[in-house]
């Protein structure tokens, strides 16, 4: 497994020059697109409308209006390949007074303790195991919200200012910074409707490599084009999004969303495939009592696979999770699969969600008792 984490690197570098090829490369900071939390997950990532956590951070930084807490934290781990990619999530956000809200989004995605083997045969043949080393590849983002409240009744604002550094062991690293921005718009009791613009001014990262005479030589032998540092970009992408919440009986209620994906990098292989803009739907639905649990599916994914007659079928990715609550504290579960619906890699994913009260006004309820 380790040697396929090697290959995927390599291939990696490769890539980053075919990017550079290519003024609009699919997919890149990918990373950035797989979600947070499992209580989105569990929807098939249909969460733009109606998110008003933490998370909203990531998903739409207008939905920070929504956050009561003095401040409130979240926390996911996932891991993807048989447990050698790594995925984390840390997400804090705090109101500024009443109308505003600042959040800060912490993203890594990385392969840990990769065998760099470029140094193992030496000019003359000879194999020294001792010069195997490892190094990691890693992808990070940091993302800077801010949301604030419209004199419009239920109207709210935000955005994100995106700061992602990825390397591949001391050989590439890049630098990039972009941003987002949204709306979430509360019509009456039950509708709700939001949209976030990522990467609205188009990402940019900025690729430097740094190999030394042997990986050279090894890239050169194993039929490896070169990397030349250069420019790799990340288009701008729409998402809209529609919920509908509504009572059943006491506390129970129900909830469905559905969110439209607007690719702005050409002809993709979602639903809706056309060009300049593809469009990828996927749907949520939730029931639930209270803040106490919640039951989640959804259903996304949607991708054409040609048979072998060279006919197409359609297929999709279902996904489930379920929550449960216990004052300001929400741990989440789904049951999930970032890749390929063909091939059902699922996994289980875990997010916790807690909230802190204000630590001067309990230390004055404190006093009064």
């Amino acid at each position: 497994m380790k040697k396929f984490a090697f290959i995927l690197c390599v291939a990696f570098l490769s890539h980053s020059v075919d990017a550079q090829q290519d003024i609009t490369p699919k997919y890149s900071n990918e990373f950035l697109s797989i979600g947070v939390s499992a209580s989105a997950l569990g929807k098939s990532n249909s969460v733009v409308a109606g998110v008003n956590d933490v998370t909203a951070g990531y998903w739409n930084p207008a939905g920070l209006t929504d956050i009561k807490d003095w401040l409130q934290i979240g926390a996911m781990h996932a891991e993807y390949f048989a447990g050698i990619a790594k995925y984390d999530y840390i997400g804090l956000a705090k109101p500024i007074d009443d109308k505003s809200v600042a959040g800060f989004t912490f993203i890594r995605f990385g392969v840990d303790d990769i065998p760099n083997t470029t140094q193992l045969i030496d000019a003359s043949g000879n194999i020294d195991y001792d010069k195997i080393t490892t190094f990691t590849a890693g992808d990070y983002g940091f993302l800077f919200s801010y949301a604030r409240k419209m004199p419009i009744e239920g109207l709210s604002v935000g955005g994100n200012f995106k700061v992602i550094y990825r390397h591949v062991g001391n050989f590439a690293r890049s630098w990039g910074f972009g941003l987002d921005a949204s709306a979430n718009y509360q019509l009456g009791k039950h509708w709700r409707f939001g949209a976030i613009f990522r990467d609205i001014t188009t990402t940019f990262n900025a690729w430097s490599f740094n190999l030394d005479d042997q990986m050279i030589e090894t890239f050169q032998a194993t039929g490896n084009d070169i990397p030349q540092n250069g420019l790799e970009i990340t288009v701008p992408k729409l998402i809209l999004g529609a919920q509908y919440k509504t009572k059943i009986v006491k506390d129970f209620y129900v909830s469905s969303e559905i969110n439209m994906d607007l690719n702005t990098d050409g002809r993709r292989n979602v639903l809706i495939r056309t060009s300049p803009i593809s469009i990828d739907p996927h749907i949520g639905i939730e029931l639930g009592y209270g803040k106490w649990v919640a039951l989640r599916a959804g259903l996304g994914n949607f991708q054409w696979i040609k048979n072998a007659d060279l006919s197409e079928s359609l297929t999709l990715q279902p996904n489930i999770g379920i929550g449960v609550g216990f004052k300001s504290i929400q741990l989440d579960y789904a049951f999930t699969d970032i890749g390929d619906a063909s091939v059902a890699l699922y996994s289980h994913i875990f997010s916790l969600r807690f909230g802190l009260a204000d630590p001067k006004w309990a230390d004055r309820r404190g006093r009064e008792i």
